[in-house]
């Protein structure tokens, strides 16, 4: 009797072992679920309204720190972005903030970009907008040897800018810039008079490289193609010629106050 207990127990605990070992070898398929949502690469803009500058000169209290508070920044590796228009800072920014501008420095704006709305972001572009960009020097110092040798560096810059190069297809610069640099609004086309010529020259090195993760490469293309025939000459050149870029008009208006001194005094 006691050995039928025993035979009984072991049969049960067969059936459990195997029950188990069943279980850990058997694939059960998972209930089908919603499939999984990815977040959109693109923000909406369509729901805004035109910027408020003042709202965003309040936003804009964080880019302060890389960018001055007039946009105007001091350090090189972070572009001046006074006179910048609305679209295309807000655009830059939307594309900093969904990871399809991942470049330079741009890392270091996701935390403050990307719980940004989109009104937030044309409200602080709009504020930027209505600051006064600056302007550095142009390097006007002579080029030794090679195609350019004798003309002053900056001057292979302003050739480019203002008259392109029929013979290799590289249309003028000024043509969708301006002559002063200050931009087309309209397609966003940036601002880029008085930019640091290294900022200049690494965005074009970028689009040289014909590298992006952009959905909407339109204007990419567009720099990429004019970019892949310039030489590295090239591209410093027109770096430190943008740098000095600016309206004629900005250095009448800073003689004025002393020629008004100077009639004064006679």
């Amino acid at each position: 009797m006691r050995h039928a207990r025993v035979l009984a127990v072991s049969a049960v605990a067969v059936s459990l072992l195997a029950a188990v070992a069943y279980a850990q070898t058997a694939v059960t398929p998972l209930p089908d679920n919603t499939p999984v949502r990815t977040a959109s690469l693109e923000v909406d803009f369509s729901k805004t309204t035109w910027g408020d500058a003042k709202a965003g000169q309040t936003k804009a209290a964080a880019c302060a720190a890389c960018h001055s508070a007039d946009g105007n920044s001091t350090v090189e590796m972070y572009p001046s972005i006074a006179g910048q228009s609305e679209r295309y800072a807000s655009q830059q920014m939307a594309l900093i903030a969904n990871g399809q501008r991942t470049s330079g420095a741009s890392a270091a704006m996701v935390p403050f970009v990307q719980d940004l709305s989109p009104q937030d972001m044309r409200d602080i572009g709009a504020y930027f907008a209505t600051q006064k960009a600056s302007a550095g020097l142009a390097d006007d110092s002579l080029v030794a040897e090679g195609p350019y040798k004798d003309k002053k560096f900056y001057e292979i810059g302003q050739q480019l800018y203002r008259g392109g190069d029929a013979q290799r297809g590289i249309p003028a610069c000024m043509a969708c810039h301006g002559p002063t640099g200050a931009g087309n609004p309209g397609p966003a086309y940036p601002h880029v008079g008085g930019q640091h010529a290294s900022y200049v020259a690494r965005r074009l090195q970028e689009y040289q490289a014909g590298v992006t993760q952009q959905t909407d490469k339109a204007h990419f293309q567009i720099m990429a193609t004019i970019a892949k025939s310039l030489t590295e000459q090239e591209i410093q050149a027109l770096g430190s010629y943008l740098q000095g870029l600016h309206n004629r008009a900005d250095d009448v208006a800073t003689a004025a106050p002393r020629s008004a001194v100077g009639g004064a005094r006679q």
